[in-house]
This record gives C-alpha cells, structure tokens and sequence, in this order.
C-alpha cells in the first residue's frame, strides 16, 4: 500500500502520524529506525550512503499508528541518483507530524548548515538525537553537545543515545509517542510497511554486497528482481545485479564465481530469516553503462528527480 492509497477509518481519540528520520549518512538511523520499528526493514552497514531510499515502517497498537521514515543521509549529489537521494531526505521534512535529527558525537552542525535551516523552519516537533554517546569519555563532553545544539535548533528536544547498546531507545520512543497528534491510522492496521516483497529482496542482496565488496563497487550495483515466485514452503527468486562496467562485473562473479556463489549464500541465509521460508535465489550480473546518471533507469528503479 502506498501514501495515495490511506486508510481514513479510525475510532475517536486514536493518534497516528509520521515520524520522520533524517540527517548525515553514517550517523545510525538506519540502526535507529529498526530499534523504533521493532523489524529489520532498513539495511545496515558501517559504510556511508547504505540507504538509497524512503522506508516506511508502520508500528500499530489498538489506539495508535506510527509511520517512521528512514531516509538516506543528507550530502552534496555527486551524481543523479545522489540528487534523488536527497529529494527523498528533503521530501521527509514536507509531511513530518514529528522529526527525528540524528547526528552523532563526532560531526558539527557545519557540516550540514543548509539542511538544518530547512529543519528550522519547521513547525512540528523535533528532536535531534546525539548517536554513539558511548563513544564519549565523560559526562562533560555529552553536556557540551547538547548545549550546542540547543543553540543549533533551541525549538528542538535533545536526547543522547546509544542505538548499538540500545541506551535511552526506549526514552525517546516513548517521548514519539506522546507528541503524536490525534488522527485516524493512516494505513491498514496490519500494515507493516508500504513496500513490497520485492524491494526488500533487492535491499538484503545489495546489503551484502556493502558489506563484501571494497571501495566503489557496493556504490555502483543496484539490484533488479526480476522473479519472485512464493509458494507454501519455498520462495524462488532471481535477480539481476546492475554494474556500471565490464571490470565491475568481472569482480561481482569473482574467480570461477567464487565471489557471487558466496554472496548468494550470504543473502539466501538473510532472506530466509526475513520471510521465514526456504529461498532459492539466483543471482547474475548485467553492465548497465553509467546507470547513476541515467534518468530513465533511475526512475525504473524507483528513484524520481523531476
């Protein structure tokens, strides 16, 4: 189900809204965002740009819905698909009943001046999270961050936590749920996401190739499933691995395909977990020349830069 598609039944005195999460790659809102959701919807590596798109994750009780939205980090666009990127952070501060800016403990707000005097603006609640406070070394070093970002954003709350150790988590997910306003749910009651099967097929085999892979081949492959066939027991999936270049290619298949055998053992182990199933999955690799810079491909895997 997507935003076009809601769902405007609801009792009187039931609470729904978006919830919204942005800021730098590699701060941990994709950590963050699994925490809240209580599933594993967005993908996690140590490496920056691991989220390409908006993820929704739908939380449900009896008298309550929370869309929580992860976005990719906020950067200077290199390229289309970093533009698109950043069209799906900037679209998040558009519909935000409340926003959540991380950061973390090692980056300023210089680094990102121009998104947070958009974040300003804002006439929602906000509450920036300072991530990785267990890197700190004293109680002094956290109360100087948070007095500078009180001069950042002084409309925002600050809440410092660990999203790894999971310190504070619960805090800050039940200050989300006091500042949702009265609404009725958004989405079907059940609904656990707005994306389908297939996306998150693309996301576990393109997670692995994050964390496999070296230097600029995880940020040159996007991932195309191009079947997807669920029976009682068994899920039978193919998908297409898109490079930019012969010599890319060459790397994905590995000596012998010794590289994307192993790759699609680490991706059918995952998959199953998700889906609670057997998987069989094929993988194969196709050279789609300069795809990040190509409007039409990038609109057909779900990246818009009108």
């Amino acid at each position: 189900m997507t935003i076009d598609n809601l769902n405007k039944t609801g009792e009187s005195g039931h609470r729904s809204g978006f919830v919204n999460i942005v800021g730098n790659p590699n701060v941990g809102k994709s950590t963050l965002m699994n925490i809240l959701v209580g599933e594993r919807l967005s993908i996690i590596t140590s490496k920056a740009q691991t989220t390409r798109h908006r993820i929704l994750g739908i939380v449900n009780t009896p008298d309550m819905q929370i869309v929580y939205s992860d976005t990719p980090g906020v950067l200077k666009p290199n390229y289309l698909l970093q533009e698109s990127m950043l069209n799906f952070s900037k679209s998040a501060l558009l519909d935000a009943d409340v926003l959540v800016y991380v950061t973390d403990v090692v980056e300023t707000p210089e680094k990102n001046g121009e998104f947070i005097e958009q974040v300003k603006k804002l006439e929602c609640p906000i509450i920036v999270v300072i991530n990785k406070v267990d890197l700190l070394k004293g109680q002094s070093e956290l109360e100087t961050l948070v007095e500078l970002w009180h001069q950042v954003i002084p409309e925002a709350e600050i809440l410092p936590v660990s999203a790894t150790n999971k310190f504070n988590t619960s805090a800050l997910k039940t200050r989300i749920e006091e500042l949702i306003p009265l609404s009725p749910p958004y989405f079907e009651k059940d609904a656990l996401t707005d994306r389908p099967a297939r996306f998150f097929v693309s996301e576990i085999v393109r997670e692995k190739i994050l964390l496999y892979y070296q230097q600029e081949i995880p940020y040159a492959v996007e991932i195309e499933v191009t079947d997807f066939k669920e029976s009682p027991k068994l899920i039978s999936i193919r998908a297409v691995i898109m490079v930019e270049r012969d010599s890319q290619k060459g790397i994905i298949i590995g000596n012998k395909g010794a590289a994307i055998k192993k790759l699609g053992t680490m991706a059918r182990k995952d998959l199953e977990k998700f889906f609670d199933k057997k998987i069989f999955l094929e993988l194969f690799v196709k050279v789609v020349k300069d795809w990040r810079n190509d409007v039409q491909k990038l609109r057909s895997f779900g990246y818009n830069n009108d």
